[in-house]
């Protein structure tokens, strides 16, 4: 078995891609993101699909970051890491919380990752949307809407209900995240 640390960030890769999205989804995301970009606002995208492996990496990362101790993390049989650090025969928490830390840091985690989500069944993106002044931007049926109120970016309720019409939801205490459903 591999100790935790930074290596692992690499693998089991995930996506930023609309196009790994489920195909209502991906439409649905496709028409707002186009939306958006005729109304010139900043979009960036963070991630879309998370495969089940990356997903309990940054889940476990994550908890032993945040004190889980590491010897109550279940095994997975396709994942050999050691994230109590026994190459020494003893665990090392000092190291395992270390490690977890790095990443954490490395993966760019902001908020607690859950081992199921919405991004490991293709269902959620996460980006950042933005704009200077005001947007003038249509809805899913081309109705022209004005946004001239704030905050400019993806939390702002007029901008969360325009996206509801394309079948865009804003999960409000994730700032990046959107789904098909607002989970």
């Amino acid at each position: 078995m591999e100790p935790s640390g930074p290596q692992w960030v690499n693998r089991f890769p995930g996506s930023a891609s609309p196009d790994d999205l489920l195909p209502n989804f991906r439409a649905s995301v496709r028409a707002f993101l186009h939306a958006l970009g005729d109304a010139g606002a900043h979009v960036r995208i963070a991630s879309t699909y998370r495969p089940p492996e990356r997903a309990w990496l940054m889940h476990w990362s994550w908890r032993i970051a945040h004190g889980t101790d590491p010897a109550t993390v279940p095994h997975l049989k396709t994942i050999p890491i050691d994230w109590q650090h026994t190459g020494s025969g003893a665990p090392n928490p000092a190291a395992a919380r270390t490690a977890a830390k790095a990443m954490v840091a490395r993966y760019g985690i902001k908020f607690a990752p859950a081992l199921a989500s919405h991004h490991t069944k293709r269902r959620a993106i996460d980006m950042m949307i933005d704009w200077t002044n005001s947007l003038h931007i249509r809805d899913a049926s081309g109705a022209p809407h004005l946004i001239a109120t704030t905050p400019r970016s993806g939390l702002n309720q007029s901008l969360i209900g325009i996206a509801k019409t394309f079948g865009v939801q804003k999960l409000i205490k994730d700032p990046p995240h959107w789904s098909d459903d607002g989970h």
